[in-house]
């Protein structure tokens, strides 16, 4: 029986599971960490505690096995940066996909010529999230740090660095870097302009079924497996996450709500968007992954719990408490729109100066309109992503969810009610880390894709009311032109802000 343990590393903590050949879980492992103490619109992690976490996840799946593995592959968030020395020592924490500070980088660079070619050559729409804007903001508040830094990588290429002494990084997680030509999946020379840089300060772009072995000794020891087991670098946690909720086929769409959020679908080339509203990132040298993410999912009912209801918010059980109390207001919120972009914004309006606003509010509205609203606004923006989607990629046919909103049936029947189309879920919540497990399977010749589709089978099915749909068609409208009224007042409340810290 082939075993391959499958690794998610994320920006709340790292998952490892063992998945065989027949598409059984066999052994997981999960460490949690949290975000380091920063100034306002930052958001990084310790490295250190990262690499403990991969380290200790592995070393707990494989202590649990009754058999030896046959590989290691890797899923990974997208969009993280490090700065590294000549020794491979970190010179910055990871800078993640949420951290902000470089907006103004990347409105500057949204507003010049170049702003559609790096789009159209990266895949990437700009955004403070992209390491291409944070290697700019980096190039000119921390320059002594620019002018010393060795490498500028992301979270997996340092894990890597440290177990094999080679820098190297999947086509995936390059594509998600504004920095790399998807169409030539090399590094992308005007972008490289941009950010200052040269090819020779970033890794190696190898396939995401690239396999290495030869683990030094002492992580061997200490992990419990062969030093010449086969590490596969794998790909994204967006892109393996339709992989891992067999989200493949043309007409899939994949619909992920966990901290954040995002939509995807799979093609086999990248789908242009003339108003630049979705991303377009490799997963293999055959496949792309077009879609979007928002900033704001599950982290909404823990910031709305913690500070107006005065309450914890750490569990399963407090979401589910959650859209339980939500679920007595009726669909549609007799009215109230929540446009959530408290976190700012990513897809379709790239717009990290974006706030969150509850919209038609009336005397009638209680504790459990405003807990609706908020499910409610995660549900629409996704909708608006998929809508963007399906008008560049193609028809939507199928959904499948994931992620930790479907253990709540509620959200989950909720949004089905919104897309009027029966959304599936496969297997669970570790998409992600299913997925790298697949793509490990299929690098080392252990699986086919005709043998991939046959582990699948749909655990849950719901299909929408369509008089439920009718009345969110009604309210979409208006959410969905909140943005475009708002928007200038937006960036004017934030320049105040700022002005007066």
């Amino acid at each position: 029986m082939s075993i391959i343990i499958g690794v998610d590393i994320g920006t709340s903590g790292t998952k490892a599971i063992a998945f065989t050949g027949e598409g059984v879980v066999t052994g997981n492992a999960y460490v949690s960490y949290n975000p380091l103490v920063g100034a306002p619109g930052y958001h990084e992690l310790d490295p250190e505690v990262l690499f403990n976490a991969v380290m200790t996840c592995i070393e707990q799946v494989v202590k649990a096995l009754p058999a030896k593995i046959d590989g290691i592959s890797f899923s990974a968030a997208m969009h993280s940066l490090i700065a590294v020395d000549a020794h491979g020592e970190p010179l910055t924490n990871v800078i993640t996909w949420a951290d902000a500070r470089s907006a103004e980088y990347a409105e500057a660079l949204k507003q010049s010529p170049s702003d559609n070619d790096i789009y159209r050559h990266t895949g990437t729409p700009v955004h403070p999230m992209s390491p291409l804007c944070k290697i700019m903001w980096l190039r000119n508040h921390q320059s002594h740090i620019f002018a010393v830094t060795h490498k500028f990588i992301s979270i997996k290429e340092f894990i890597f660095y440290r177990f094999f002494n080679q820098y190297l990084v999947d086509h995936s997680i390059a594509s998600a870097t504004g920095l790399f030509d998807i169409y030539k999946k090399t590094w992308y020379a005007p972008a490289l302009e941009a950010a200052g840089i040269t090819s020779d300060r970033l890794s190696l772009p190898v396939s995401a079924t690239h396999v290495i072995r030869g683990l030094s000794t002492a992580y061997a020891q200490q992990l419990g497996i062969d030093a010449q087991t086969p590490f596969i670098i794998g790909a994204s946690d967006g892109c393996l996450a339709n992989l891992g909720s067999n989200a493949t086929k043309p007409g899939d769409l994949s619909v992920t709500i966990g901290t954040s959020g995002a939509v995807r679908m799979m093609a086999t080339q990248p789908a242009y968007d003339k108003q630049e509203r979705i991303f377009n990132y490799i997963l293999t040298d055959e496949l792309y992954v077009s879609g979007g993410a928002i900033n704001n999912g599950v982290v909404l009912l823990k910031w709305y719990t913690e500070h107006f209801l005065q309450k914890p918010f750490s569990s399963a059980d407090d979401l589910t408490s959650f859209v339980q109390e939500a679920s007595r207001a009726p669909a549609g919120a007799d009215g109230l729109i929540f446009l959530p972009y408290i976190l700012g914004e990513r897809a379709p309006v790239w717009d990290a100066n974006a706030k969150g606003v509850f919209f038609g509010v009336h005397a009638g509205h209680t504790q459990a309109h405003f807990m609706r609203a908020i499910i409610e606004g995660i549900n629409y923006a996704l909708y608006q992503v998929a809508t963007s989607v399906q008008e560049t990629v193609g028809t939507i046919k199928h959904i499948y969810a994931s992620g930790g909103f479907i253990n709540s049936p509620l959200w989950l029947q909720w949004l089905t009610d919104l897309f009027g189309k029966e959304i599936k879920v496969i297997n669970s919540d570790d998409a992600s880390s299913v997925g790298a497990a697949l793509l490990g399977l299929q690098a080392l010749g252990l699986m086919n894709s005709n043998e991939m589709a046959s582990i699948f089978h749909v655990q849950q099915l719901y299909n929408p009311d369509l008089t439920l749909h009718a009345r969110y068609q009604l309210y979409y409208p208006v959410y969905a032109g909140l943005y475009n009224k708002l928007k200038d007042d937006f960036h004017t409340l934030n320049n105040i802000r700022l002005s007066a810290l």
